[in-house]
């Protein structure tokens, strides 16, 4: 039998059909979040869900969904899974890492563009009909040739960013959890340093690290004070990893030069007064959001989701010591 499966939101069409072809499935036609009701109603008869990073899937879920044996999350991050009360119950969690490395490094790299040199600042003075031509010292930013950067996080994104960093003949520091071997990091060409150092002397910030509650607001007041005055701070991880009431104080006490930001801390919600900040960059999630890139995600989804259906361990699972005992669907 094919597995009953529901689908939080649309997919592109290449997930669509293969979805179509191999379960049997519905969706969320309605471009907006369920309700914890309309989840769990949608969910209750389902062998498998596919969720996306803004459904909270937390132990009331599977109380009321007892059949519900796989979630394939659309994405990366699972910090909006409980994965511990999935373990427990023996449900099979599921992610799609790689697929989305390249794009959210060029949205990093982005962001380090455009909040170094300025560019939303630039965009606004053209559009608003306020640009009166060239000067000397109009929107004079950071220079990004040759500047320093510090990759917070140095799995595969911070490690694709710095890659492309080094397009600009930038210097590369890192802080990782765990340090690379010393080969490792002269093959890569950069340089290990603590975080503390890391943040005191970089040009250029990059958060690259997974959330987590040992992360939760690891730039703070106290990190942002460490920072240098000419620096720019870039969020492509995960929202909550900065505290947005300091970052907030800090670009307007210009104790900052700038931030470029594509997650946040409570989304869609921004702290307030950050949409009125010039020297803040901000983009609505768009790290992966390209054709290719949503399109792999979800048939790489399809597969553990398809592959946990059939009692088999999938390559992307989160918690594989459910596999002692692996449901079928």
């Amino acid at each position: 039998m094919k597995p009953r499966v529901y689908l939080t939101r649309r997919v592109p069409d290449a997930v669509m059909d293969r979805l179509a072809a191999e379960t049997e499935f519905s969706f969320n036609s309605r471009n907006q979040n369920l309700s914890r009701d309309e989840f769990i109603a949608a969910v209750r008869d389902c062998d498998a869900v596919l969720p996306t990073v803004t459904d909270r899937i937390d132990a009331a879920v599977f109380v009321a969904c007892p059949k519900l044996k796989v979630v394939a999350n659309f994405g990366v991050g699972i910090n909006h899974i409980d994965v511990a009360t999935t373990t427990s119950r023996g449900v099979i969690v599921t992610n799609t890492p790689d697929v989305l490395t390249a794009a959210t490094a060029d949205i990093a790299l982005g962001l380090i563009l455009a909040a170094t040199r300025r560019f939303s600042e630039g965009e606004r003075l053209v559009r608003e009909r306020k640009w009166t031509g060239w000067e000397p010292q109009q929107l004079l930013g950071q220079d990004v040739s040759g500047a320093t950067l510090g990759v917070l996080g140095f799995g595969r994104i911070g490690q694709a960013v710095a890659h492309r960093a080094r397009a600009f003949d930038m210097r590369i520091l890192y802080w990782n959890r765990t340090r690379l071997e010393p080969g490792i990091e002269l093959e890569l060409g950069v340089d290990y340093r603590e975080r503390d150092d890391l943040l005191a002397e970089a040009d250029i910030i990059s958060l690259n690290i997974a959330y987590s509650p040992a992360t939760h607001h690891l730039i703070d007041g106290r990190a942002l004070a460490r920072m240098k005055p000419s620096a720019v701070l870039v969020n492509t991880a995960r929202g909550p990893i900065v505290d947005e009431k300091a970052l907030v104080v800090a670009l307007k006490e210009r104790r900052i030069a700038g931030a470029g930001l594509d997650v946040y801390e409570n989304e869609p919600s921004l702290e307030p007064d950050l949409y009125d900040l010039p020297n803040c960059v901000l983009l609505p999630h768009l790290g992966s959001a390209t054709i290719g890139t949503r399109t792999r995600m979800g048939l790489l989804a399809l597969d553990n989701l398809l592959e946990a259906c059939a009692g088999r361990q999938p390559p992307n699972c989160v918690n594989p010591e459910v596999f002692k005992e692996p449901p079928s669907c």
